[in-house]
């Protein structure tokens, strides 16, 4: 503590060099009680007309504030380690994972064609109307989350040159070598790259991600640390939220993708239409194809359509079901033909009746052959000639 005291004493005469002498010795620092005080005591000249005895006493305390440079440190390297990321497309899904973004402490912007303004304020998102001011954020990654048909006309409509160089661009769409080959296209090569599929949606991942599969495939990633750095502090986030991360090229993603979810969502649709409903007896095997239904029709048809347009092993996937489901008739009606012969011949002809049975399907990738009738005539094409080799209309 410092102490600066001025007395005027009133009741002697003091000579010029008296008084700068006494003014000068009482600059000198003297300790007091208080080990940590220091004080200078400061006496004026005297006014020969001056009888008030004045006393002036000001005290600066300058007690030192308590700085914690470790939880600085902390609360740096906890800013360092968060990423800014804007949502382009913050419709069901978009919100869904921004969530999970603002929930471990991002910093999450929100750009849409509507207005969902006051849904992003309540998630602790900021929502910008226009593209070129959310660009102008300088956010850390661009996560599209449009649906597959709008993707292109989104990614273009992008203003790049108000991104940093080096902005990091994921997709989340349910194809993948489709969004990969766009942003090849489009992207200069000073941007990153990274396509992920959360295997899951906001029906599926209300509740929990644990154990669900988050597959993502690293394009083209910069090899400054900061950049691969910046890779993994994203792909944390459904790190921490439980995910099963599955690294894969987009090439066997789509591969697998049309055997499950193209099947998947194919006989969701199918068993809508029979407008399946609830009965007294559900067993556990309806009660799994009300909720595959469920399921699959909370999502648009767009997503569907995209799902068959956008991947080139969705065709042949269409087919092999078409013809399990030929071949499974078949062998139903060849039951019932046997039953009906008996009737009508009795045992006269079992000896040389062979009954039909449903043949294996050929694996993934084998040329179908077509479903031949008793006669020798086909039952089903053995290729689509609408569509091209690539899956789009031809």
């Amino acid at each position: 503590m410092i102490t600066f005291s001025s007395v005027q004493p009133t009741t002697a005469t003091q000579t010029p060099a008296t008084t700068s002498a006494a003014a000068v010795a009482s600059l000198i620092p003297h300790r007091n009680s208080h080990p940590h005080q220091l004080s200078f005591s400061s006496f004026a000249p005297h006014h020969p007309h001056s009888h008030r005895r004045r006393r002036l006493s000001v005290r600066a305390i300058d007690a030192a504030q308590p700085y914690d440079y470790e939880a600085h440190l902390v609360h740096r390297f906890t800013q360092s380690t968060k990423l800014k990321i804007a949502v382009v497309g913050f419709g069901n899904f978009g919100q869904f994972l921004a969530k999970a973004f603002v929930r471990q402490g991002h910093t999450v912007y929100a750009h849409s064609r509507s207005n969902y303004h006051s849904i992003a304020q309540s998630i602790g998102a900021a929502f910008f109307s226009d593209l070129h001011d959310l660009c102008e954020q300088h956010p850390d990654v661009i996560l599209i989350c449009t649906s597959i048909l709008s993707t292109e006309t989104v990614l273009k409509a992008i203003p790049l040159q108000r991104l940093r160089r080096n902005t990091l661009f994921v997709d989340v769409l349910s194809v993948k070598e489709f969004p990969k080959n766009i942003f090849l296209q489009v992207l200069p090569n000073h941007f990153d790259i990274l396509c992920t599929h959360p295997m899951f949606g906001p029906e599926s991942g209300k509740h929990s991600w644990q154990n669900l599969p988050f597959v993502f495939d690293k394009v083209r990633i910069g090899n400054e640390d900061s950049r691969v750095s910046r890779v993994e502090t994203f792909l944390d986030v459904f790190k921490k939220e439980g995910c099963t991360m599955v690294e894969m090229t987009c090439t066997e993603h789509d591969k697998y993708a049309a055997g499950s979810q193209f099947i998947t969502h194919t006989m969701g649709r199918i068993l809508e239409k029979l407008q399946l409903e609830s009965t007294p007896i559900n067993t556990r095997g309806y009660e799994t194809l009300l909720n595959l239904v469920e399921n699959t029709a909370s999502d648009s048809f767009d997503l569907y359509y995209g799902l068959f347009m956008y991947n080139k092993n969705a065709m042949e996937q269409l087919e092999r079901l078409d013809l399990a489901f030929e071949s499974l008739k078949k062998e139903l009606f060849g039951h019932l033909h046997e039953v009906l012969r008996k009737q009508l011949f009795g045992k006269s002809e079992e000896s040389g009746f062979r009954r039909p049975m449903l043949s294996k399907l050929p694996k993934n990738g084998t040329p179908l052959l077509p479903l031949q009738s008793e006669n020798g005539t086909p039952l089903l094409p053995a290729k689509s000639e609408s569509l091209g080799d690539n899956g789009n209309l031809g």
